[in-house]
């Protein structure tokens, strides 16, 4: 799947240091990670949603403001292009319906391409499913809106939901990854080692496993100081 980039360059805001590790390789990873993950997951239940007879009128509406949506037409995937609903009515036209969660969540992740974060997480906490990667993808996504918005310990919290809900090999450890930085711009390094620790444990053959060694080793050496 081919990566898309954000429509805006929001400038990292968290301070680093040489005892820190790399916050703007992995804040990349939090939005740059949209096209490559989002597109993906949203697509696959996306398909799976117009299976459901009642949610079908629904399906018909969402389908334009999600093409637009992949061709990075974001102002016509949230408002329409005056013939087809956007993301918007749709969500308040189908409230409670899967498709209607589903447009709440498209819509947060437009939000937060736009630099939008409080919006991003109003639309984002609208979304609820129980699949076991697009609600774990939602809750991220909200806790990268707080790094945004410095608001990290309601970052914690978001990425705390997103490894917890059904954990899998996939993208667990890339949650925790962003659990850790989260504690440690907070200065929790005991907890930072204790998230790097689940990935080195329980995700060995994880592309995050390397630098959750080397941080570990970091925030460890940190701790006995």
């Amino acid at each position: 799947m081919a990566d898309v980039k954000t429509t805006t360059e929001v400038k990292a805001k968290v301070e680093t240091s040489s005892s820190k590790p790399p916050v703007e390789k992995y804040r990349n990873l939090f939005l740059g990670a949209l096209g490559v993950i989002t597109l993906g997951i949203a697509g696959y239940f996306y398909y799976n949603y117009t299976l459901d007879e009642s949610n079908k009128e629904a399906q018909n509406e969402i389908y334009p403001a999600v093409y637009f949506f992949e061709q990075d037409s974001l102002d016509k995937a949230l408002k329409g292009d005056g013939k087809v609903l956007g993301l918007l009515d749709i969500a308040d036209k189908y409230s409670g319906t899967k498709t209607g969660k589903l447009a709440h969540f498209y819509t947060g992740v437009i939000y937060l391409k736009q630099a939008k974060f409080e919006d991003a997480i109003t639309n984002l906490n609208e979304f609820s499913s129980n699949d076991f990667l697009l609600q774990a993808r939602a809750y991220s996504l909200t806790g990268d809106a707080y790094m945004e918005m410095e608001k990290y310990e309601d970052a914690v919290s978001s990425y705390k939901k997103a490894a917890n809900h059904k954990p899998n090999e996939q993208f667990t450890p890339v949650y925790l990854m962003k659990l850790a930085l989260a504690y440690e711009t907070l200065k929790d390094d005991k907890s930072a080692a204790e998230a790097y620790d689940v990935i080195i444990t329980k995700y060995p053959k994880s592309p995050e496993i390397t630098d959750a060694k080397k941080y570990k080793a970091r925030v460890d050496a940190l701790a006995t100081e």
